[in-house]
């Protein structure tokens, strides 16, 4: 006797179905459908799409590649020739957001400062002529690398102890870290470099790389390095040492600021206090600062947000200073901010003004206009005493097209100590 269908079909798995049972009486006695075949062949689609090879890979990216360079040379100068890699590090696509904003602000930046040449002889006639002679970077680092050879070897620190000779090693990893900054245009910096603010004498290693040799990228670099890692106090000394004769002396050779250098000193006024005190206040103080100085300086000044404290800080001191020119560029755009002044601020700026009563030079038009911004934005500011001062002022020193739109905005305004105007 042979064995039944059944047995089979139970060792096999399945469930015993008559063979009269109807197809949809199947499908509802057998209420787990499963179709593991379909499931596997879905999954290695899956599989398949998210996979893709390593030759197909390379093909990819060249081609994208070679479509980017098309669209280079179509809309002009490819990214590669304008700002080529080196061997320091990896190519512009690894470099840092902060670069590519570089990048891209580049295009913008409008490398022909115009300047009025009668301003600039008005000018002349206001600077300091017995300054002394302004010191080159170059100057400064020779200063300072001699000062250190004469030394006494045993001249004591603070804390009692020996003043450290710096390892021939560390010497010669710095000389080598100047010679990559005289050369370099973009991508990473030497790790030595990196770490150079966190080191107790940075100031003397940093001397051993020769600033005055480096490109304006690695000064951009080195000051967004020393910017962020720095004290206040510190980035100052950076600032007026490095920074500061640098500026100066591009202006100087090239009638214009390279954009990297123009970045860096954007870049220093994220530490306002050390920007003013170790830039802009030593530049007015120097009393030669020509207008172009003055002008790019200013432009900087215009652009960036900066604190109401330090800007009232400078323009006090600013006001209070010598006058050499120059000075009514930085006060006409600290003025042209419209912050909220404290009174001595705003006194200091009035008494600036009125100090010129006896002046009998011709001043230039510069000056008529900070006192015109000065007049505009803080008229209502001024005391009744403080407006008649000003008018008197107006009558030794005038300009034609200037000098009636002060008189009237300080006629046709409030007082701070009365409500009416004076010219009810």
């Amino acid at each position: 006797m042979g064995k039944s269908k059944k047995g089979k079909l139970a060792k096999l798995g399945g469930d015993p179905v008559s063979r009269s049972s109807a197809l949809s009486e199947q499908i509802l006695e057998n209420k787990d459908v499963r179709s593991k075949g379909r499931a596997k062949e879905r999954q290695r689609q899956d599989e398949d799409e998210t996979y893709v090879d390593e030759r197909l890979s390379r093909k990819i990216l060249e081609q994208a590649r070679l479509q980017q360079e098309e669209l280079e040379t179509e809309h002009g100068t490819s990214r590669s020739e304008k700002r080529p890699t080196t061997s320091l590090g990896p190519t512009r696509a690894e470099e840092s957001d902060d670069e590519d904003d570089v990048a891209e602000q580049e295009d913008k930046y409008d490398y022909n400062i115009d300047v009025n040449e009668d301003d600039e002889r008005a000018l002349e006639r206001f600077m300091a002529h017995n300054a002394p002679a302004r010191r080159t970077l170059a100057d400064i680092i020779m200063e300072k690398l001699t000062e250190k050879q004469t030394e006494v070897a045993s001249q004591m620190t603070e804390s009692g102890q020996i003043l450290p000779e710096l390892d021939e090693r560390v010497t010669q990893v710095y000389k080598g870290v100047g010679q990559i900054l005289s050369r370099y245009r973009s991508g990473k910096l030497p790790k030595a470099f990196k770490i150079l603010p966190s080191l107790r004498l940075w100031e003397q290693i940093l001397y051993i790389t020769e600033p005055d040799k480096w490109t304006a990228a690695a000064m951009y670099q080195a000051t967004r390095i020393f910017t962020s890692n720095l004290n206040a106090k510190m980035a100052q000394r950076f600032f007026h040492l490095i920074l500061y004769p640098r500026v100066r002396d591009d202006i100087a050779e090239f009638k214009r600021l390279n954009f990297h250098l123009y970045m860096a000193l954007k870049k220093a006024l994220f530490k306002p206090a050390a920007f003013f005190k170790g830039i802009l206040l030593p530049l007015c103080e120097s009393g030669t600062c020509t207008l172009r100085e003055a002008v790019i300086v200013g432009s900087i000044l215009s652009k960036t947000t900066i604190p109401v404290l330090h800007s009232s800080a400078a323009l006090l001191k600013i006001a209070e200073m010598d006058y050499n020119g120059a000075n009514s560029i930085f006060l006409r755009t600290l003025l042209d901010k419209k912050y909220a002044l404290p009174y001595r601020v705003i006194d200091a700026v009035v008494y600036h003004f009125i100090r010129f009563q006896l002046d009998k030079r011709e001043l230039p038009v510069l000056w008529h206009q900070s006192l015109l911004t000065f007049a505009q934005r803080y008229k209502e500011d001024l005391a009744k005493e403080q407006k008649e001062a000003l008018l008197d002022l107006l009558r030794a020193h005038s300009h034609m097209g200037i000098t009636p739109e002060v008189r009237r905005e300080l006629m046709n305004s409030k007082s701070r100590d009365t409500e009416e105007p004076m010219a009810s």
